[in-house]
């Protein structure tokens, strides 16, 4: 996949694909059937090995234990997707807003 870059930066990259659907789903606690489901609903797109088997980042990983939360507490798969794309969206409007606000107060007044 990756073999030009050393072995300590992926391992330290959220979001390097290390793990197998197997493994992924076994540190969910969930089935691969649920990893497939939230890929087939686009909330998380796996990337693949050479051989084909989807390959999990820690951020993929991540977004998906949220997605198993609501689905725990009976949200329809379909609408636990959407509400953490929606969740994930509004993270990063408010990150880009403070950083507005942070370059606003920071640059110089008028002359």
């Amino acid at each position: 996949m990756t073999a030009d870059i050393p072995l300590g930066d992926r391992l330290d990259d959220d979001d390097y694909p290390a793990y197998t659907m197997g493994r992924a789903a076994e540190m969910l606690g969930t089935t691969p059937g649920f990893l497939r489901a939230i890929g087939e609903a686009r909330l998380i797109t796996p990337l693949r090995s050479e051989g084909g088997h989807r390959r999990y980042s820690r951020y993929q990983l991540r977004i998906a234990a949220r997605a198993r939360e609501l689905v725990d507490r009976g949200t329809p798969i379909e609408a636990a997707c959407r509400i953490v794309i929606l969740e994930d969206q509004l993270e990063e409007a408010q990150r880009i807003n403070a950083e507005y606000r942070r370059a606003a107060n920071t640059a110089p007044g008028p002359a």
